[in-house]
């Protein structure tokens, strides 16, 4: 809380206080297109932008044997959340049935076994609606047990009404479902990662159940994320959703050792101490990500120092926040059959939003309590990272550069850098580009998809992110 107080005598929350966010407004506009009309009409059943149903369908794809793991894997579904991303493939799902069925015609499927470079042939139109494949192996082989609790029964059916009326097949509404396992199995490694006591206005999952039973439940959550995956049977979709997995882990890396300012490979920053890594002996390839190395970096000047490292945040933003969102809108246009020119700018939509989300999370470390957020505020300072707000702040002030190095572990570092960032307009800046990537998301909706209520909820999403409050 240090450097939230900190940040509140440095004037950083005065406009946030004044502007009141749309977020949970738009959330709640979005969430009644996808939702089916006879829940909305009964309160006791469906907070519309909770998006019920949902959840109650994820817990049934994740139910296990041990009602412990239960427990654990379902906690952050309980929890009051935003569920942006499913919530993005939902509606993104509906504003491309919207484009006429004879220009939807790239369902595509691998007939051969793990081909290098693999080849696609049409589906029949016939196949466009059809449900995921249920039974590929019975449940008891695949829980490894006879079912001991509902949970283990499988997902419900979904209801033809409710796909014939939105527009959304039935394996597109089961990807929201994936995505957002997925994005729970990540929160519940982050708080473990990053030491959280708080997720979503209460206990984090590491807090409520131990570091070890919260790893556990977001592995779990991933394996039955994959299970789904691959029932979906679209090979290029379940290769997208898989990589974002992979995404997200190396994200994760590049967020744990930024080679951009420390290409020194031989240690790693450990909370305030330094951990030597051990030396490997295999060479593997690197990543075509390109950071320079020391005698670089000390040749370069001080603007191309920022440059490299800028690069290096958004392309960790991409990993981290973005993918995930991005190869999920990839493949609701590809299962909805849209072409190559509509598949790719669902993608870059998805891209964008998604980078713009992740500045605007990083500026409200900043400008929001803990108790707006729902989470720890200002620990990302004390966690040693660089968002863009102080990045901004180094690119006017070359005295940062060691404190960003050693990762704000001395003592005053933090209070060194938020006097920064409030002096050279660190949050303002980055306000700027997150603009910006907003723009971009918005180029692409009105590019890729024809004028529909769903597309106008996407875009009313869209812009409300630049005004949430957590």
């Amino acid at each position: 809380m240090l450097s939230i107080t900190k940040a509140r005598q440095l004037g950083f929350t005065s406009k946030s206080r004044r502007s009141k966010s749309s977020f949970a407004t738009a959330l709640n506009a979005a969430a009644r297109l996808v939702t089916p009309k006879a829940l909305l009409n009964n309160p006791v059943s469906l907070v519309s932008n909770e998006m019920n149903t949902l959840a109650k369908n994820i817990l049934s794809l994740v139910g296990s044997g041990h009602p412990v793991l239960n427990r654990v894997t379902g906690y952050y579904f309980e929890a009051e959340g935003k569920k942006v991303r499913p919530l993005l493939v939902l509606l993104l799902s509906r504003a491309l049935s919207k484009i006429p069925i004879e220009e939807r015609n790239r369902i595509k499927i691998d007939f051969s076994d793990v081909p290098e470079d693999p080849v696609y042939s049409k589906l029949p139109h016939s196949l466009l609606f059809e449900h995921p494949a249920k039974n590929f192996s019975p449940l008891h082989i695949l829980h490894g047990i006879k079912p001991l609790n509902p949970l283990t029964k499988g997902p419900e059916p979904l209801t033809e009404g409710f796909d014939k009326d939105s527009g959304i097949l039935p394996k597109q509404r089961r990807l929201a479902e994936i995505v957002e396992m997925i994005h729970t199995a990540s929160l519940l490694h982050d708080d473990v990662i990053d030491h959280s006591d708080t997720r979503r206005g209460r206990l984090s999952g590491n807090i409520a159940f131990t570091n070890k039973m919260a790893v556990l439940a977001g592995d779990f959550l991933l394996g039955r994320a994959t299970v789904s995956i691959s029932r979906l049977r679209n090979p290029e979709v379940v290769e997208l959703i898989s990589n974002s997995i992979a995404n997200l882990v190396e994200g994760e890396f590049m967020q744990l050792k930024n080679t951009a300012i420390d290409n020194d490979l031989s240690q790693v920053l450990d909370g305030s101490n330094y951990k030597n890594l051990p030396s490997s002996s295999m060479e593997v390839p690197g990543h075509d990500f390109k950071v320079p190395n020391s005698s670089e970096r000390h040749a370069g000047s001080h603007s191309q120092m920022i440059e490299t490292s800028f690069e290096y945040y958004l392309h960790k933003t991409y990993l981290k926040t973005a993918s995930l969102i991005s190869k999920s809108c990839r493949s609701a246009a590809i299962l909805a059959g849209a072409q190559d020119p509509v598949v790719e700018m669902c993608y870059n939509f998805g891209k964008n939003l998604g980078i713009c989300f992740q500045l605007v999370d990083d500026m409200l470390d900043f400008t929001v309590s803990a108790k707006d957020l729902g989470k720890p505020a200002g620990a990302d300072l004390q966690l040693g990272l660089a968002t863009a707000p102080v990045l901004y702040s180094w690119k006017a002030d070359p005295s940062l550069g060691p404190l960003i190095q050693r990762g704000f572990s001395q003592p005053g570092d933090i209070e060194r850098t938020l006097e920064a960032v409030a002096k050279y307009e660190g949050v303002e800046k980055t306000r700027e580009l997150a603009h910006d990537y907003r723009d971009r998301a918005l180029k692409n909706l009105r590019e890729a998809l024809p004028d529909s209520d769903a597309r106008s909820a996407l875009e009313l999403l869209t812009n409300s992110i630049l005004t949430r409050r957590k």
